[in-house]
């Protein structure tokens, strides 16, 4: 994991929709990024607090509420700057729709500090991950490689035996499932997935068994 101390992983479900929002730590800096903080910042603010990490990055794979709803929360309660492809800003303009769908009051949403880009290096020093942008899902979707870690944290793009659905607005399952089969099926098949929603995989489980990529 790295010589200069552990990684800190902790992934849990948020939200009414129950969306995996994940902490990823240093053990050595105590510092820590958190992907996806949908929902329930004061338990993501406790899970911190219990392993006495200092927030410096928020990421967001995409722009649909339960991955975004809390992150302005999450970046007032912390100062650390939110990540979000700016391709999903078409996402947070309806956000009134989304949170109707739901029956859920509209969260506040606002501009990314940053676009997070392919390629782009996000996350603390020593357990930084490199942004893969693969739309379909939602234009601006991306997943976060960790290579040393060999972990993937997909958002909606891939899931354990499913994808991620295409018949909201932004959607698309030609581009979806040319994301998967360029970007992330190429990845070592023993690295580890967290999806955006339900259990974990692997990419060669899925790459063998999953019925969408036949």
């Amino acid at each position: 994991m790295g010589e200069n101390g552990g990684m800190i992983l902790e992934t849990f479900p948020v939200g009414p929709l129950q969306c995996n929002c994940s902490i990823v730590g240093d053990e050595t800096t105590r510092e820590a990024m958190v992907i996806d903080p949908g929902e329930n910042i004061p338990t993501i603010l406790a899970r911190l607090a219990h392993h006495g990490l200092t927030l410096k990055q928020i990421v967001v794979t995409h722009g649909h509420i339960d991955h975004v709803g809390g992150a302005i929360k999450l970046k007032r309660a912390t100062g650390a700057p939110i990540l979000m492809n700016e391709r999903d800003m078409e996402q947070l303009a309806f956000m009134n729709e989304q949170a109707a769908w739901l029956g859920v009051e509209t969260p506040e949403v606002g501009e990314p500090d940053v676009s997070a880009e392919d390629g782009m290096v996000v996350g603390i020093a020593n357990h930084a991950a490199q942004v893969i942008a693969t739309p379909g899902h939602t234009q601006g979707s991306i997943c976060l490689h960790f290579v040393p870690e060999q972990l993937l944290i997909a958002g909606d793009t891939l899931f354990a035996g499913s994808i991620g659905r295409t018949d909201l607005p932004g959607g698309n399952t030609r581009q979806i499932l040319t994301s998967i089969h360029d970007r992330l099926l190429t990845l070592p098949g023993e690295t580890k997935v967290i999806a955006g929603h339900g259990g974990a995989t692997t990419i060669e489980r899925e790459a063998k068994g999953n019925p969408f990529l036949r």
